[in-house]
């Protein structure tokens, strides 16, 4: 958990840290291996631009060129849109998709090797694997229930999540024994679950623009997620351990902004802050130069994606989504359904914003590292806060 006091303070806080006679199944082959980028129009739904700082920083951190960047961000969005609809029609033979590459090709893993056909017709690579989604996310969700029994010393896993390229739950842990013993006591089968050894402690990160800072009671700081809307009440989404239900907030220049209407950590970790009349949520995500990068939605993206994360210690990040469905032990206790990338946050970020191409996909919750040698960080996704609070999320 990555939270940020004022300098007067005690520092403290940390990050809290997806046959052509099917119907129903976009066909990927049009997707371009490489090109001049997004062209679809609004009718498609893909991106028709790509602003320029995005650019700027996936070839910074992800190693693209522009052109490059373009064409995984429109690819990237139809896989979103493809793999949930294989999904369906596979059924409980459904084992996962992920993109991978510049290009990101769509790789979808089924149990029932007879369905690759089903799979290659709508344009994606097949694979066969040995247990289903719905197998693993019930394993993972057996390690949840252990955990949330134990106290936190017993579990000795850090991070466990679903790995959908791996076919397998990780788990991560510094004592392998001690969390093969966890595993054990989850009745988990052993060859669904791979231990692997970590030194990694993710902590959460505390600290109407996404990205921009806001002060919870005169003190501590963290960043906004994404402006929202509740009726005619505008807000914000942010990281649950920001604050409790009736803390008050003011912004970025400490005017009194508002107030956490609801928030919940652990188990999950996010919170939804009402601001007053006096400010205007606005359906941005601060970029790289403080440039505003509009959101249009919140598809969420597949494993492999690029995403781009925006915050008020450390500015505007990018990486890859590695694993969804990832379950981290904080301190304070069990968070799942959070998802894993690589991108870098530092103790003030945490309830900043993830978005890939113009979608929406989370706020930020902990994580490992920092911006100068790098990390691993957690995002808790958007769209259950949107359920969970009947909240509509601002888009331009």
């Amino acid at each position: 958990m990555l939270r940020s006091h004022r300098p007067a303070l005690t520092a403290g806080c940390a990050i809290a840290i997806a046959a052509l006679t099917l119907t129903g199944i976009p066909a990927l082959a049009a997707i371009p291996a490489a090109g001049p980028g997004p062209t679809a129009g609004a009718r498609t739904g893909v991106p028709t631009e790509v602003p320029a700082e995005m650019l700027d920083s996936m070839r910074r951190d992800l190693g693209l060129t522009a052109e490059e960047a373009k064409a995984r961000i429109t690819n990237e969005y139809r896989a979103g849109t493809a793999a949930p609809a294989l999904r369906r029609s596979l059924g409980t033979a459904f084992g996962g998709a992920w993109v991978t590459g510049k290009t990101a090709e769509l790789t979808v893993a089924t149990t029932d090797q007879a369905r690759h056909g089903t799979i290659t017709a709508a344009g994606a690579k097949a694979v066969t694997v040995s247990h289903s989604l719905d197998d693993l996310t019930t394993a993972k969700a057996a390690l949840d229930r252990t955990a949330e029994r134990r106290a936190p010393t017993a579990v000795a896993a850090s991070v466990w999540y679903v790995d959908v390229k791996s076919n397998s739950v990780v788990v991560q842990s510094a004592d392998p024994a001690k969390a093969s013993d966890f595993v054990a006591a989850s009745g988990v089968e052993r060859d669904v679950v791979r231990i692997v050894e970590s030194a990694e402690e993710p902590h959460p990160l505390y600290d109407v623009r996404g990205g921009e800072a806001y002060y919870i009671n005169g003190t501590a700081r963290c960043s906004i997620g994404f402006s929202v809307t509740k009726d005619a009440q505008g807000g914000f989404v942010t990281a649950g351990h920001c604050g409790q239900a009736g803390a008050t907030t003011t912004g970025v220049n400490r005017v009194a902004q508002g107030t956490f209407q609801g928030s919940r950590f652990p188990g999950n970790d996010y919170a939804w802050v009402a601001v007053s009349d006096e400010w205007a949520p606005g359906p941005v995500v601060l970029g790289p130069g403080g440039a505003a990068v509009t959101v249009a939605g919140s598809q969420q993206a597949p494993v492999g994606s690029s995403v781009c994360r925006s915050g008020s210690t450390t500015g505007w990040h990018c990486g890859t989504i590695e694993q969804l469905d990832t379950s981290v032990r904080y301190t304070e206790g069990l968070v799942s359904g959070l998802s894993r990338t690589t991108v870098c946050a530092e103790p003030g970020d945490s309830g900043g914003s993830y978005i890939s191409g113009s979608q929406a996909q989370g706020i930020t919750s902990g994580g490992s590292g920092n911006c100068t040698a790098g990390g691993t960080t957690y995002f808790q996704p958007v769209n259950p806060i949107l359920e969970a609070y009947g909240l509509a999320l601002k888009t331009g």
